[in-house]
């Protein structure tokens, strides 16, 4: 029963994360499009930056911005945070009820590190928390005035976290942390910077003082640090399902080019969207940055000569061993209450079926079984591989 309600409970989640990181992202993405779209009128009032018309849904709609603030407070204000805020909180409760109450399977992995559960879980949420803090301090320092140097400064730090997380968790598990620590410098972005310093504004009007228009700018570098990470934390929330990326031996690497390649194509659409032209050149150097991913990932160092002659008895003798526990119509292993994606390994006939999966998960990315929570050994999965390799003969 308790197996039952934690697979419910990991679908309502990660059903309200789906949910409420859309609509941030949605209405972030729309309002840096907005912002980038402005254009002066030589019929605007004074104080206005820019105008866009827009139309949608079958209307015609009209949007100012103010270079600071409109000369009076309106009486109605709609404000954008909820979003945030939820997209986080669902989130971490979402990593808690898999990677936390599973941490043995999902979260420690022995051949990177031996940790207990409460050490692993500690390292993940001071690593969460300290992300953020030297993030904040870098956009504090005076550093900050410089948009560039920040940028190479912050891509850096995320390419270090990445490899550091590789060093400590299952590989898996490593880039969700990525995602989280990512996420949660966005979502702290919003509730720490951004809507503090609209609320200094709105007070400062309500004060009758003119808004000091410092605090503006400020949030507005921080939404836009926002808009350049959603790609790569997007990235990061659906790797779990294509372990060609976190299984490779050098997962990081390949992340931290996903970071650049989700950059490049935001740059693009920023760019467009300012009127600057069509850059067209930041999405070919994505498009060969992913082909050549494709390759890289094809490149593996543990890669090793396989045996010969193994027969489908000594592959199904490691399967029953490693394997079964969870790909079983009735799992034996805690915590899981059904066979994982349906695939079950249990007969001939669905270890065939299924012998590409295991070649990926087992073999050449050794993913499987999470955090080698079987104990295969690397004979065991060059065993399987051998098999595979001479056509997955069951006979």
């Amino acid at each position: 029963m308790f197996d039952l309600a934690m697979e419910w409970l990991n679908l309502v989640l990660r059903w309200m994360h789906l949910i409420f990181g859309i609509a941030w992202i949605g209405s972030s993405f729309f309002f840096v499009w907005l912002d980038n779209s402005l254009r002066k009128s030589a019929d605007q009032q004074a104080g206005v930056l820019g105008q866009a018309w827009l139309i949608h849904g079958g209307g015609f709609y009209f949007t100012e911005k103010y270079s600071v603030a409109p000369p009076q407070l309106p009486a109605e204000l709609h404000w954008f945070k909820y979003e945030a805020y939820f997209t986080w909180i669902s989130g971490f409760f979402l990593m808690g009820a898999l990677y936390y109450v599973g941490a043995d399977l999902y979260l420690i992995d022995d051949k990177v590190l031996a940790l207990s559960r409460a050490e692993a879980i500690g390292f993940s949420l001071v690593s969460l928390l300290l992300g953020w803090i030297v993030y904040d301090l870098l956009c504090r320092s005076p550093l900050g005035k410089s948009d560039a140097a920040l940028a190479i400064v912050g891509f850096a730090l995320l390419v270090f976290a990445a490899w550091g997380y590789t060093q400590i968790f299952s590989a898996r598990a490593a880039y969700l942390h990525v995602g989280a620590l990512i996420g949660t410098i966005m979502a702290a972005n919003v509730a720490m910077n951004i809507i503090p310093n609209q609320k200094i504004a709105v007070a400062q009007m309500i004060a009758g003082q003119a808004p000091d228009p410092s605090f503006g700018k400020m949030a507005k570098q921080r939404s836009l640090h926002n808009n350049y990470l959603t790609l790569p934390v997007l990235f990061a929330m659906i790797s779990n399902h294509y372990p060609v990326t976190y299984g490779h031996p050098y997962g990081w690497v390949i992340l931290a080019v996903v970071m650049v390649i989700g950059g490049l194509v935001r740059h693009f659409f920023n760019l467009k969207n300012q009127g600057r032209g069509t850059r067209y050149e930041f999405l070919v150097v994505a498009f060969l940055l992913t082909i050549g991913l494709v390759f890289f990932t094809h490149w593996d160092p543990r890669r090793v000569q396989l045996s010969e002659g193994v027969t489908f008895a000594q592959a199904q003798a490691v399967i029953a061993a490693r394997c079964t526990a969870c790909h079983a119509a009735r799992p034996t292993f805690d915590g899981i209450a059904e066979a994982p994606k349906g695939v079950m390994l249990e007969t001939p006939a669905q270890i065939r079926r299924f012998a590409s999966l295991i070649s990926q998960q087992a073999v050449r990315t050794e993913t499987m079984p999470p955090g080698n929570a079987t104990h295969i050994t690397a004979e065991e999965r060059q065993l399987l591989g051998a098999w595979i390799a001479a056509g997955a003969k069951t006979n």
